[in-house]
């Protein structure tokens, strides 16, 4: 196998990772995931044949594969469920929960500028107040099953 396939394998695997534990809604995008790998593939051989080491290529890379999939709209309703809510079911229950409430949340970050570092800003603090209101009023309504 030719090194360029097996960097393209590479981070596909690592994109898809990353999509199944954070961006669960993207992690059947085959186009999006066969793109952002092939591009950080290419990025990352053009990185080390224009000099760079192989530790600089690959953050070159990494930053094309992850770009705009830094701050997770679904690991915040997962950290706000795991912080929040679980006293009221098991641990393994609390990841499909975090799934199956994400939807029900996803309007409430239409409210806000979304950025890969968004995490870190004073508004994030207002998202997970309302993220956490939205689930209480999901399990009021539905209970949690």
């Amino acid at each position: 196998m030719s090194t360029k396939l097996q960097d393209l394998s590479y981070y596909r695997l690592l994109l898809q990772d990353h999509l199944n534990n954070s961006f669960p809604e993207k992690a059947n995008d085959r186009k999006f995931i066969d793109q952002r790998a092939s591009w950080a593939a290419e990025v990352y051989e053009g990185a080390l044949q224009s000099g760079n080491t192989i530790e600089q290529s690959n953050e070159i890379a990494n930053y094309i594969l992850f770009q705009g999939l830094r701050f997770s709209k679904f690991d915040t309703v997962f950290q706000v469920v795991i912080n929040e809510f679980d006293m009221l079911m098991a641990d393994e229950e609390l990841r499909p929960f975090a799934i199956k409430v994400f939807p029900y949340c996803e309007a409430v970050f239409n409210n806000y500028e979304l950025t890969d570092d968004f995490a870190y800003g004073y508004e994030y603090d207002a998202l997970y107040t309302e993220i956490t209101g939205t689930i209480a009023l999901w399990i009021e309504e539905n209970g949690l099953q």
